[in-house]
């Protein structure tokens, strides 16, 4: 884990350096108490989540492929079963 200190208005960059591609940008825009309010910038395609609704997608997208696994496995199972015929 890289750990950085920043100040209000600083920004973290966050890049490919093979292309010098600029992926996202991340700006602190306020600190007040114990919260920290982050700007996020990167091309729209790119999904942009908080930990626990990442997890939380992960977690969903787990559970879709496990059920599409067994779909499969119970299709080729049924296969297996079937009698060949010439």
């Amino acid at each position: 884990m890289l750990v950085l200190t920043r100040k209000n208005r600083e920004s973290v960059v966050i890049g490919r350096p093979e292309d010098q591609e600029v992926v996202m940008v991340i700006t602190i825009l306020s600190v007040e108490g114990g919260r920290v309010r982050l700007g996020f910038e990167a091309d729209s395609t790119m999904p942009i989540h908080r930990r626990e609704v990442w997890d939380r997608i992960q977690g969903e997208h787990a559970t879709d492929v496990r059920r599409d696994d067994t779909r499969q496995s119970r299709g080729r199972l049924g296969a297996l079963r079937e009698p060949m015929t010439s």
